[in-house]
């Protein structure tokens, strides 16, 4: 078996409208497609960083509830890489967001920090 890269990474939203600011207007993810799928009740929202395909937000009526702290089972977090970590730290800050206190990897020395999407979907942005 062979695999070239990860393709996408799906998001279910509670807040649809939130989520999609969120993601395009802080976060800069370019939209590259929006559909509404009557069938479903259910908008989906295919987004790009740099170009590349990444994530496919959806919203769905009434989705259920699933833990989000890093370390539950599952998904642990979604994570960004930048070359600024305090530029990027400031600018949430200004978005009116609450991240975490930047850290240091103990292994790689590279600092970090992570914040929560609308449906405290855990966020890291590391240091490139």
């Amino acid at each position: 078996m062979k695999l070239n890269k990860v393709h996408h990474i799906a998001i279910i939203t509670r807040n649809y409208e939130a989520s999609k600011e969120f993601y395009t207007e802080i976060l800069g993810l370019e939209i590259l497609q929006e559909v509404y799928r009557k069938e479903r009740d259910s908008f989906k929202l295919d987004l790009a960083l740099n170009g590349q395909y990444i994530v496919e937000l959806f919203s769905f009526p009434n989705p259920p509830e699933r833990p989000s702290r890093p370390e539950a089972a599952g998904l642990r977090h979604l994570a960004f890489e930048t070359p600024e970590i305090q530029e990027t730290y400031s600018f949430l800050i200004s978005k009116n967001l609450q991240p975490e206190d930047i850290r240091i990897d103990e292994f790689t020395g590279k600092k970090f920090f992570f914040i929560a999407d609308p449906d405290d979907l855990p966020i890291e942005f590391y240091e490139a």
